[in-house]
C-alpha cells in the first residue's frame, strides 16, 4: 500500500510541476479570388511574452516559421508565402537583428486549383517560439484549408 501512495504521490509531483508551453495557436481560412483561384490565410495568435519568427531569418539565427504545402497535383502555388510587417528587433537570445511577431499575425499564399473538385488543401506549418529568456524547441503543426 505504501508503494501505490508512493507512486500516486510522485506522478502528482511530476505532473504538476511540469509545464507544457504552447504559446502559438493557428487557424485556418481559404478565400476564394477567382474561378479557381484561392488565397490560403494562416492566422497565429501568440500569447503575451512570447514571439514567432518570420520566414526570412540571417544564417545562424533561429528556426525560421516555414510552411509546407502538400499539393499531389490538387493546386500550384501563385508565388511565396506572405507574411505581415512584423517588428526587427535586436533579438537578446541570437545576439541578431531578426524580425519577429507578437501577439497575432497572418501569413498569405495564392493557389491556382487544377482538380476543381477539391475540398480541401493540407499543409504544415514548422516554427519556434521564444520569450526573452528561452526559446522552445521547433514545433510542426497541420494546416486544413477548407475551400467552398
Amino acid at each position: 500500500m505504501r508503494r501505490l501512495f508512493a507512486l500516486i504521490m510522485l506522478f502528482y509531483a511530476l505532473s504538476s510541476t511540469a509545464q507544457v508551453y504552447n504559446p502559438v495557436k493557428w487557424t485556418t481560412s481559404a478565400v476564394k479570388v477567382s474561378e479557381n483561384e484561392y488565397d490560403l490565410v494562416v492566422k497565429a495568435a501568440v500569447e503575451k511574452g512570447w514571439h514567432l519568427y518570420s520566414q526570412t531569418v540571417p544564417p545562424d539565427g533561429p528556426l525560421p516559421t516555414k510552411f509546407t504545402f502538400d499539393g499531389k497535383g490538387d493546386y500550384l502555388k501563385k508565388g511565396n508565402t506572405k507574411e505581415e510587417e512584423g517588428h526587427i528587433v535586436d533579438d537578446k537570445i541570437f545576439n541578431m537583428k531578426i524580425k519577429y511577431f507578437e501577439s497575432k499575425t497572418i501569413f498569405k499564399q495564392r493557389v491556382q486549383l487544377k482538380n476543381k473538385a477539391a475540398k480541401q488543401i493540407k499543409s504544415s506549418v514548422e516554427f519556434m517560439a521564444c520569450d526573452d529568456s528561452k526559446c522552445l524547441p521547433p514545433k510542426s503543426v497541420e494546416l486544413i484549408f477548407k475551400l467552398k
